[in-house]
């Protein structure tokens, strides 16, 4: 592995500008092709095999015209203090705002408030459900111009109106400016860690340029193999946060190289060699963290990890070639300005740098260090045995949004139910029949309030009931009431012949929460598994994998508990900007691992192999870890600030599911990066000493050499140097 690199880097360094002109061309090929190609799909949500999944299934093919994917809004309204909507001149005005909002855009269409029984008792509050054609990331402006115009004019009028749904534009106070504050502070590291402006950018440029080629290429292909707009989302994050590293960790290598005399050429070909091993065996434990999504069995999930997955596969082509393409054009102008005169290796300065320092005192007290960064771990991860699990929805939106108002205004006037309303759909033969049957007896269910008429499809076998629970969609006895529904729907598909099935925006909520539940555990052991055996490979080693499996678990388990404390149970909650405390996003867990895993394992490898390095050429275990983090620790740190940074720059967003992301990313590669890595690692590698490195005999034969350290490299090029001197040796002689 480290000989092909090191070629592959001379080769690179060589032709760059040939192989600086083919990264060009594919950028603008793709980029080309995604701007030619038909417009992505609307996002598609479904999850294969749960009962909700198999309910909408069966309601678009027995009521084709009611689209279960079209958008929805929910426009509350409530009269003047003391007034009552069912008065004429209220009346007037309600039916006046219903026929302006039909008169919209893409409206499918509009429910009378008195016609669909959707008057509060008291009079005061009712609400039109609106239904549109398309989805909601498909509808045009003018559509939302229309709502809001038709809201705007209801509120001139005296009433109190507000909107909730899918189709009513949640307001985004950052636009894109939290990726560019993240590339700012990654630029502003950068400069800090290099002292040269070329070096810096080098990063930052070939981390765009891959992101840009992933992203392209995923609109390039959106409309053939069915991705959505937002899977690129993932691809982008994390493209650019490991394409940064990448370049990072190379330029850094070959700095190194240069400094202790190596021609430009040589240098890079070492660099790519020795530090683009471990990014090759670094991106293949990411690749493997997010191509693993597959087996949630959630589509949209798959896409997303195996297009992010992409992604970091194209990244790390760019930094195994463009990088050493643009070492080439650089020359000496990537290293300090007071490094470039130096004609012969640069000497380091007198006093040890700071990841000498630290490394050394963790020899001294490597217990102490251990037991300090475990336990403050394990309390912090304590909150995450309270986790609750759900969606964001209307609730837990801003206070002052107007989905948040509709949210209350429904649930005072109508019920904490009434937003987590269930669908019943009863399919079969004389569905009329069963349904009115079915009805009956959910309304003697404890915890329904109320069971609306059944709605039956013009062939008369298919049927649905709309049922109110008495708690609210995030409630544990709403999940507990679906429960009940659906256990006792096998006794009601005896006696009625028909199939009774349960679903809903809050069924479907339940059901996405027990299907990543149920993955998790299978999703770790392949995850961990693999990568295992990766670096098991990559460290010729058994204990090394072990304890970076173990420090990662316990990074999770303490950026979930973060999670749940802030988020779930409110603390600094108004320092990080948390207005709704609630349940955390289903999907947290299950990202947080695919993601923090594959940059765990990139800190571990890049650090410990140094270490490994180091110790096969015959230093010390104590000795090995020093020249680890003389050589990596100030270079994962700065990775490990920029991931951070750019992760922290979502904690800013006025989207709550987003917001979530970013803390949850930032606070697990914080954890992860400087108390795992930089603290509880060499802790435990100093108290293992030469144990750390122990592999069976038969496994050593059995694994293949990889030669991630550069081992084999490093002896055939120290054999080649003496026969180069005694051949320049031998010249005179021959003249």
């Amino acid at each position: 592995m480290a000989t092909f690199l090191y070629k592959l880097g001379r080769l690179s360094f060589r032709r760059r500008r040939y192989v600086a002109l083919l990264w060009v061309l594919l950028l603008g090929g793709i980029g080309f092709a995604s701007s030619a190609a038909p417009a992505p799909p609307a996002d598609s949500f479904s999850m294969p095999g749960t009962e909700s999944q198999k309910a909408f299934d069966l309601l678009d093919e027995k009521f084709p015209a009611a689209n279960s994917e079209g958008a929805t809004a929910r426009v509350v309204i409530r009269a003047p203090g003391g007034e009552k909507l069912t008065d004429p001149a209220a009346k007037a005005d309600v039916r006046k705002m219903v026929t302006q909002l039909g008169d919209g855009p893409q409206v499918a269409s509009v429910a009378d408030p008195y016609k669909a029984n959707a008057v509060s008792k008291d009079g005061s509050t009712a609400y039109a459900s609106v239904t549109y054609k398309v989805a909601g990331t498909e509808l045009t402006d003018k559509a939302h111009e229309a709502l809001t115009k038709a809201i705007d004019d209801a509120r001139a009028d005296g009433f109190t109106v507000e909107a909730g749904g899918d189709a009513v534009e949640a307001d985004q106070d950052m636009g894109g400016s939290a990726e560019m504050i993240g590339i700012a502070i990654s630029a502003v590291v950068l400069i800090l860690t290099f002292g040269s402006l070329v070096a810096a950018g080098m990063p930052l440029l070939t981390a765009i340029i891959g992101v840009g080629i992933g992203v392209s290429g995923i609109a390039a292909l959106g409309s053939v193999l069915n991705l959505s707009g937002t899977t690129s989302t993932l691809a982008s994050m994390i493209g650019l946060a490991v394409g940064i590293d990448y370049a990072l960790f190379i330029v850094s290598r070959y700095r190194a190289e240069i400094a202790e005399g190596r021609e430009g050429e040589e240098a890079a070909g070492r660099a790519v060699g020795t530090a683009g091993s471990a990014v090759v065996f670094a991106g293949l434990t990411v690749v493997v963290a997010l191509s693993g999504l597959s087996v949630v069995n959630i589509p949209m999930l798959t896409k997303m990890g195996l297009a992010a997955a992409a992604t970091v596969a194209i990244a790390v082509l760019i930094a195994l070639t463009m990088i050493p393409a643009l070492l080439g054009f650089a020359g000496k102008k990537v290293l300090r300005r007071k490094d470039r005169k130096a004609t012969g290796p640069v000497t380091e300065s007198g006093r040890p740098n700071l990841g000498t320092r630290w490394s050394r005192f963790v020899l001294r007290r490597p217990l102490g260090v251990l037991l300090v960064g475990v336990l403050g771990l394990g309390a912090i991860a304590v909150p995450a045995a309270s986790l609750e699990l759900g969606l964001p929805d209307d609730g837990s939106s801003a206070p002052d949004s107007t989905q948040r108002k509709a949210y209350d205004m429904l649930s005072e006037s109508f019920g904490a139910g009434f937003n987590g309303t269930l669908m019943v759909t009863v399919d079969g033969k004389g569905a009329a029949g069963a349904a009115k049957r079915v009805g009956a007896d959910l309304a003697k269910v404890d915890g329904v309030v109320a069971v609306t008429p059944a709605q039956v499809n013009p062939a008369g076998d298919t049927a649905i009931i709309t049922v109110v629970p008495k708690t609210g969609p995030s409630d544990h006895k709403t999940e507990e009431l679906v429960r009940e529904i659906r256990s006792d729907a096998s006794g009601w598909s005896s006696q009625t012949g028909a199939e009774i099935l349960v679903t809903g925006a809050t069924a479907m909520t339940i059901d996405f929460s027990q299907t990543l539940d149920d993955a998790l555990v299978p999703y770790l052991l392949l995850v961990v598994g693999l990568a295992f055996l990766l670096l098991m490979l990559v460290f010729r080693s058994i204990l090394v994998p072990l304890k970076a499996a173990l420090g990662f678990l316990l990074s999770v388990a303490a950026a979930l508990g973060a999670v749940v404390a802030v988020f779930q149970w409110g603390w600094l909650a108004d320092l990080f900007g948390v207005e709704q405390p609630g349940p955390i996003m289903s999907m947290m867990p299950i990202f947080l691992i695919g993601v923090v895993f594959g940059l765990a394992m990139d800190y571990e490898v890049f650090l410990v192999t140094r270490m490994r390095e180091a110790y096969v050429h015959g230093a010390r275990p104590g000795e090995a870890i020093v020249t680890g983090f003389r050589h990596g620790g100030r270079v994962v740190g700065a990775a490990a600030v920029i991931m951070i940074s750019v992760f922290s720059g979502f904690i800013m967003e006025n989207n709550s599911m987003i917001k979530m992301m970013g803390f949850g990313l930032a606070i697990a590669v914080l954890f992860d990066a400087f108390v795992v890595r930089m603290a509880i690692v060499p802790a435990v590698m100093a108290l293992l000493g030469k144990s750390a490195w122990w592999l069976p005999r038969w496994l050593d034969k059995a694994l293949p050499n990889v030669d991630v350290e550069g081992e084999k490299l490093q002896k055939s090029l120290t054999a080649e140097q003496p026969s180069a001197q005694d051949d320049r040796e031998l010249e005179p002689a021959r003249g």
